[in-house]
């Protein structure tokens, strides 16, 4: 019989990996597989290279496989770190997202990231990153807006036949809003 290749592989394995961790089932799936490999005698080393993983986490199936059973393999709480504004003070940024940041002393019409960070440090003493803070922009329902040139608020015939020439660029600066 010959050999059968796939084309791509190195893709094709990105591919396979992601489809993999898309759910629970499939990486409880994976963790089987990996198990069932382990019981013909291969060892976690060759398993984790043939799957793409580590070699402590193909151990770390094998001590949960052990100490608790098929269920061991089984997706576990995962909680994460635990989050720095307590319920009180998540529905205060929600309510301060709704006013303008000069309503709080800060110098600017819209929220960014960089302005959430600061009003946090202000208000609650909680020091967050500005991704983090973007990300609880999405989190408690706001969305991100650009402010409207003044061009697109003039004549729609005018700001068509400038499109067309070519001058036309999009507004650079970015906030956010309800």
């Amino acid at each position: 019989m010959r050999k059968l290749q796939i084309e791509d592989p190195e893709v094709m394995q990105v591919a396979i990996q992601q489809e993999i961790s898309r759910s629970e089932e499939s990486r409880y799936d994976h963790r089987l597989h990996g198990l069932l490999l382990v019981t013909t005698g291969q060892s976690c080393r060759e398993i984790a290279r043939l799957f793409g993983e580590d070699a402590s986490t193909v151990q770390r199936w094998v001590r949960r496989f052990e100490d608790r059973g098929l269920e061991g393999l089984r997706e576990g709480e995962r909680p994460g770190r635990p989050r720095q504004l307590d319920g009180g003070q998540w529905r205060q940024v929600a309510a301060d997202l709704r006013r303008t940041p000069r309503a709080f002393g800060l110098a600017a019409n819209r929220w960014d990231g960089p302005l959430l960070a600061e009003h946090l440090r202000r208000r609650f003493g909680i020091e967050l990153g500005v991704r983090q803070c973007q990300r609880l922009f999405r989190q408690l329902g706001f969305r991100l807006r650009k402010p409207r040139p003044p061009v697109a608020q003039s004549d729609p015939v005018k700001v068509a036949a400038l499109k067309n020439c070519g001058a036309w660029q999009d507004a650079r600066t970015l906030s956010y809003g309800a």
